[in-house]
């Protein structure tokens, strides 16, 4: 690979002449491939991919390759993601019943690490400022199964305006010069420049400056890049300390790990109580990550206050939904599946969605995804949606269809199934190797296609 020559230069000054040797000679190297798996599942280690080689940090993470219409993954057992880049879920260390801001989440990696270790408990707001990318985010948490996220699309400064101390955790894997993709994206050298960098710590700083406003008291706030440069990760970690009244929760390390380097940035001794990951010294393409706390403790939140200039599609409440659709969706539920969900009912247009209890109130938010996704509201009947069939487990509808590898194929291509000794008319779960990847309409022995064209292959 022909790295930049300032780029090479850079790091051989940084680093010197041996370690700069054996770090450059890494971008020869391939890629890394990770997964992870569900802890959202019965059984997450019920998978066909090779488990022998476990990433030591990461609890759920292991080094291999993933299928995409492999049912593993389209049943949302595992999530692709290359080592280094779980060291980030795994320093956060969400806990069940947290209320979790991951301020700029797209594509989904660190936003399904946090959602699997909530159990889906609590709430997680998953950020993301450009749309296109935030539906995709909004993809991967529908396929994750997880039902206790929010999706938003805003900027963090209009974020912060709305949620002011509202977070005990706030994730920002910040916008970064990318320098750990290079291998992995070759393309991202073309824009890399000796000034980027600096460039991208001013993004950075704007980030940060608004992701406090949103840390509770006591409250964890964790950064993290793809990248190696000082101006990104030391210098803007004591930048923050200087701006703030954080401070550095030094990481545990374990086998592969390194300091950051406080003679990097302006000398502090607590600034190595951050972690760097170095392609040339584990299994990875390389990645910073720092945790920091808030001083204080949390005050109990004041009662939310109905906002009467709220539109309804974005509501944090039921009073959008009316008596009737309610009674479509219970009508459906209490026909097709064994659990009654908690939550509270909301929706946008005719799509109904299950907020998570406690969640903050949404109703000036630009929401994406309000919560699991339910359905759809039809005239006189409900649709459920794809999600359910991710989110839920097996046992939880009353009929569920396994269909064989063939079948598996033919439904995700968009054709029906025949089941003769099926009758009457309900919803089903399909499952294949004992995993829910759809829903299906059975009408008399006939289990109609109702997979997202959008997913269909």
């Amino acid at each position: 690979m022909q790295l930049p020559n300032d780029f090479v230069t850079k790091y051989t000054q940084l680093l010197g002449e041996t370690e700069a040797k054996a770090f450059l000679a890494s971008y020869n190297q391939p890629a890394n491939s990770g997964f992870r798996l569900n802890p959202l599942k019965p059984d997450p280690k019920n998978v066909t991919l090779s488990l022998d080689e476990p990433i030591n940090y990461s609890p759920y993470g292991y080094v291999g390759k993933v299928d995409g219409n492999a049912i593993d993954h389209v049943s949302g057992y595992v999530y692709s993601q290359e080592p280094s880049a779980q060291l980030v879920g795994a320093v956060a260390n969400a806990q069940p019943g947290q209320t979790v801001l991951d301020l700029c989440a797209a594509p989904g990696g660190k936003s399904t690490y946090l959602a699997g270790a909530m159990a889906n408990q609590g709430v997680l707001v998953s950020n993301e400022i450009n749309l296109g990318r935030a539906r995709v985010l909004g993809s991967n948490i529908e396929r994750w199964g997880a039902r206790n996220v929010i999706v938003t699309n805003h900027d963090p400064a209009s974020l912060a305006k709305v949620l002011p101390e509202a977070f005990d955790m706030i994730l920002v894997d910040a916008p970064c010069s990318g320098e750990g993709m290079f291998r992995k994206d070759p393309d991202a050298m073309s824009y890399w420049s000796l000034d980027y960098p600096a460039s991208c710590a001013t993004r950075q700083r704007e980030i940060l400056t608004e992701a406090i406003k949103m840390l509770k008291p006591g409250g964890t706030l964790v950064y993290s890049t793809c990248t190696f440069a000082p101006e990104e990760d030391e210098q803007m970690m004591a930048w923050l300390l200087d701006h703030s009244d954080l401070s550095i929760s030094p990481i545990t390390h374990m086998a592969g790990m390194s300091s950051a380097r406080p003679e990097w940035a302006d000398g502090r001794p607590e600034l190595a109580g951050a972690v760097r990951l170095w392609p040339h010294k584990q299994l990875g393409e390389g990645h910073f990550v720092c945790r920091l706390t808030r001083p204080g403790v949390a005050s109990e939140p004041a009662p939310r206050k109905k906002n009467k200039k709220s539109r309804g599609k974005q509501a944090a409440g039921d009073s959008a939904v009316s008596r009737d659709e309610r009674t479509l969706w219970q009508d459906w539920a209490q026909a097709n599946l064994t659990q009654t969900l908690t939550g509270t009912l909301t929706k946008q247009g005719e799509q109904l969605y299950l907020l998570p209890n406690n969640a903050p109130d949404i109703s000036q938010l630009r929401v994406v995804r309000p919560g699991l996704h339910l359905g759809t509201l039809k005239k006189n009947r409900f649709e459920p949606s794809h999600s359910l069939a991710t989110a839920l487990l097996p046992e939880q509808f009353n009929l569920t269809v396994a269909v064989n590898d063939d079948e598996y194929q033919h439904y995700r291509h968009g054709e029906t199934l025949q089941r003769p000794d099926l009758h009457g008319k309900s919803s089903v779960l399909l499952t294949n190797a004992d995993k829910g990847f759809a829903i299906g309409r059975l009408v008399n022995g006939t289990i109609k296609n109702i997979y997202p064209k959008g997913l269909r292959v």
